[in-house]
């Protein structure tokens, strides 16, 4: 069963790898997430997030609703009431209502579970790919993205982070033409503000990468406590050196 999960894992990771074809490395710079899984609000409003915007796409099937309460401090109430809008139960993981299919159909390929994305594509890459959607007409979903040229994922985030033009220079060096971004220009202001919106990308940021191992919480937690014991040990130790050797010259 173990090492079936282990393979599951390997083709979940490659698969969410493969979605699309990432033509975005010569375009900008990658600039850091700074997320911290420690923050457990930030958690909390990624998990929010998450199921709103996210879900009805994207499955989790690694991640269940009733760990997730327990991990982000949240009653079994307030985890029915707030991230599981339909029919089911709290050791239920979370799936997306949309079958494969019907996203291969209507999308062109099957959305990726998202349970393992962060360790896949890195959590700088993910809070850099959710920045860097732009309008473009041309394309079915009418945006595209700076990281994922021709990605088939809409911009669910369009509301609050509103819609911009991307306009790029190009440079020719041994005739190898590259694309870099120059600016975005504003074509409709998001619902928030640009420090609101940033702040959603990096709490979904950071619940992508807590489902991606949720056990570094407790393993974090774990080693603070260890190293304050080695702490305590190391000057216990110190004094008890002293006093066997107090008498010896």
């Amino acid at each position: 069963m173990m090492v079936r999960r282990v393979i599951a894992g390997l083709l979940l990771a490659a698969s969410a790898a493969s979605w699309g074809q990432d033509h975005g490395a010569d375009v900008a710079e990658l600039m850091p997430a700074n997320n911290d899984i420690g923050d457990i609000a930030s958690l909390q409003r990624g998990a929010r997030y998450f199921v709103n915007y996210c879900l009805g796409c994207h499955s989790a099937q690694y991640v269940r609703y009733n760990r997730l309460g327990e991990d982000l401090g949240l009653t079994d109430a307030q985890v029915l009431e707030n991230l599981m809008f339909g029919a089911g139960q709290l050791h239920d993981t979370m799936i997306s209502s949309m079958r494969p299919e019907d996203g291969a159909l209507w999308f062109g390929v099957a959305p990726p579970d998202l349970s393992l994305i962060a360790r896949s594509r890195g959590v700088d890459y993910l809070y850099n790919y959710m920045r860097g959607f732009y309008s473009d007409p041309s394309r079915p979903t009418g945006s595209n993205n700076l990281w994922l040229e021709n990605t088939a994922m809409p911009d669910v985030l369009w509301e609050m982070g509103g819609t911009r033009s991307a306009v790029f220079s190009e440079h020719d060096e041994d005739g190898v033409v590259t694309r870099t971004l120059d600016h975005f220009e504003v074509i409709r202001e998001g619902s928030v503000s640009e420090e609101e919106y940033d702040q959603v990308i990096r709490d979904i940021t950071n619940f992508l990468e807590y489902i991606g191992e949720p056990i570094q919480l407790e393993r974090r937690a774990l080693g603070v406590r260890v190293i304050a014991f080695l702490l305590i040990f190391l000057v216990i130790s110190y004094m008890l050196k002293r006093e066997i050797w107090r008498g010896v010259h």
